[in-house]
């Protein structure tokens, strides 16, 4: 037996952390397990679905694991382990040190400010804030409130005694209360620090209740003007925990998780609630590196983000079961009703509006990655076996019959190929049957394609219903014999896409008319039927002009061009004057067509 056979016959069944090796003796993974011999015999021995274990497990040198008491302990240690060793092949959190945060430095006369660098020894951090925006909002109101200096300059109260500084512009402008030359006391200065610490917290209930009694001394003693400006101070307060308290809520010190995630992301969204208010939104990114599953995903986002942001809330909200259970905590799990519902929501549209986010400036980055996704969208809403790259649609169009055309349109890679679009004049077909129109179109489109050799499509897309899919599929299957995925988009009675089906027999795949999916198929069938009626239209205009201008002896195709072009119409030519017709395209082709439109004249 090698080294690592003889490891893994004698491991413990017990709970504890595992650390894989390479032949580099560098830790390349780090794993948790409530029985170590079992999880860590799984990765040996078989041939796994994703190719990202398999090379994994072709890296490992040898191993080591440390027991441990209880599961909670191993997802605690396991996470301190990939912080600490960063495993290539762990997962990985993408982007915690992009967040600011706010800082109140531990100066004699402390400032507060916000910061994307974190110097514990410099000061306080609260964060970090996802959004510049509530950042921002909190720190004006902070300003607004309280007049605290904003400058850098090094005061001590023994350099202050000594006279060293001046006030500056912000003190007369009354957004700073003069610290610098002691116009206010440092027990003063010290409780305005204390206030904003409560409020940012999201303990302004006590602030407003000192606000209301400083209010109504001040109007007893006749103070009206100081009793205002307490009073403007209050309403900030108020504004601001109106803005962040979800209506009627009883939760205290609740953490609220939610999770979303995508082929090699997981995004997870913290909210934290403190007497009724929401004191901070946060989401982070996780880079997935193998198969993990969201219940160890989440798990250890949260043991990382209570410790990141300082939590010491007692319950958390999930909206989903965690496999190594927070044994100090409570748990609940996807709440049905009540306020818990409500909070579960709102981390719910964090995450995905962060998600979306993120893929919108990956799109910008790279444009071919949106349309991607939405054929990864298309591939998994039908059940297709690989993303359908080429998606050709048909449409077709007539007036009672007259002048019936079809069209083709395609799409590569979610984006229009123009040069690829074809445009059919019916041949075979009598008045006004759009299914006999769509068989003889189909059958011409890919008949030729296959005696030319040319790849099909890999997802054909009808402008109708149940009836035009089953013409599609009886040409292609039945007549050509080949098997090409067919969907159909049909229309509600104000004319607008309203579903899409697939299958034989067709059944309804659900879609919501704001997905970016549904966008897309309903700007393909727009597309199509576009290309269609111009096709239509063109046509019908040329036999208009055909009818008057082609029966007549004489007139060809460039002495019918150079008419129009000068005339502008049929209608303008019938009233030109011979004489005009005779200096435009000579005297022979001028008598005939002059006595074609004026008959009684010409006998004359």
């Amino acid at each position: 037996m090698s080294d690592l056979e003889l490891q893994l016959s004698t491991l413990p069944e017990s709970p504890g952390v595992y650390q894989y090796f390479n032949t580099k003796d560098e830790i390349i993974y780090v794993g948790k397990a409530k029985n170590l011999k079992k999880r860590v015999n799984s990765y040996f021995g078989k041939i796994h679905e994703y190719q990202k274990v398999n090379v994994l497990v072709k890296n490992i040198a040898y191993l080591k694991y440390i027991v441990v008491a209880s599961e909670t302990d191993a997802l605690l240690l396991e996470n301190n382990l990939i912080k600490l060793y960063q495993p290539r092949y762990n997962v990985m959190l993408k982007d915690g040190k992009t967040y600011p945060s706010i800082c109140i430095t531990k100066e004699e006369f402390p400032r507060v400010f916000k910061t994307r660098k974190i110097i514990k020894a410099a000061g306080e951090y609260y964060g970090p804030y996802s959004s510049s925006y509530t950042i921002n909002s909190l720190l004006e109101i902070i300003h607004n409130i309280f007049a605290i200096r904003t400058c850098n300059l090094p005061l001590t109260a023994e350099k202050i005694a000594k006279n060293r500084f001046k006030v500056c512009l912000k003190y007369h402008i009354h957004k700073c209360d003069g610290i610098c030359q002691s116009l206010i006391t440092a027990e003063q200065y010290a409780l305005q620090i204390e206030n904003i610490r409560q409020i940012i917290r999201g303990n302004a209930a006590e602030i407003e209740k000192f606000l209301q009694t400083q209010m109504k001394s001040m109007a007893e003693e006749l103070r009206f003007e100081e009793a205002q400006k307490i009073k403007e101070k209050y309403d900030l307060i108020v504004n601001f925990r109106v803005k962040s308290v979800i209506t009627n809520t009883i939760l205290d010190n609740t953490d609220v998780f939610a999770y979303d995630e995508e082929e090699n992301s997981a995004f997870v969204n913290i909210l934290r609630i403190h007497r009724g208010s929401i004191v901070q939104g946060y989401t982070v990114e996780y880079r997935k590196q193998l198969n993990e599953l969201r219940e160890d995903i989440l798990a250890m986002a949260v043991v990382e983000l209570r410790d990141r942001l300082g939590s010491d809330s007692r319950e958390i909200i999930l909206p989903f079961a965690i496999n190594f259970p927070m044994e100090t905590l409570k748990l609940t799990v996807d709440p049905r009703s009540g306020d818990r519902k409500k909070l579960l929501e709102l981390a719910a549209q964090n995450v995905r509006e962060y998600k979306l986010d993120r893929l919108k400036q990956a799109e910008k980055l790279n444009p071919d990655q949106r349309g991607m996704r939405i054929l990864k969208d298309i591939q998994e809403k039908l059940g297709l076996a690989h993303p359908p790259i080429v998606i050709e649609a048909f449409d077709n169009s007539n007036i009672s019959g007259t002048n019936a055309v079809a069209a083709c349109v395609v799409f590569r890679k979610a984006k229009p190929s123009k040069s690829d679009y074809r445009k059919y004049n019916i041949k075979t077909v009598d008045g006004p049957d759009d299914y006999a129109s769509m068989r003889e179109v189909v059958y011409r489109r890919y008949s030729r394609m296959i005696a030319e050799e040319q790849p099909l499509p890999d997802l054909i897309i009808t402008d109708g219903g149940k009836g035009q899919m089953e013409v599609v599929r009886q040409v292609v299957e039945n007549q050509l014999g080949k098997n090409i995925p067919i969907a159909g988009l049909a229309k509600n009675e104000h004319h607008r896409t309203n579903e899409l089906l697939f299958g034989f027999p067709p059944k309804e795949i659900q879609l919501k008319p704001n997905d970016t999916l549904f966008k897309f198929l309903a700007s393909v069938q727009d597309e199509v039927h576009r290309f269609a009626i111009t096709f239509h239209k063109q046509k019908r205009s040329k036999s208009q002009i055909e009818s008057e201008l082609d029966t007549i002896n004489g007139i060809g195709e460039k002495t019918k061009t150079d008419l129009l072009k000068h005339f502008k119409s049929v209608a303008r030519i019938k009233k030109a004057e011979l004489a005009e017709l005779q200096s435009l395209i000579g005297t022979r082709r001028a008598a005939a067509l002059y006595a074609h439109f004026n008959p009684k004249m010409a006998i004359e």
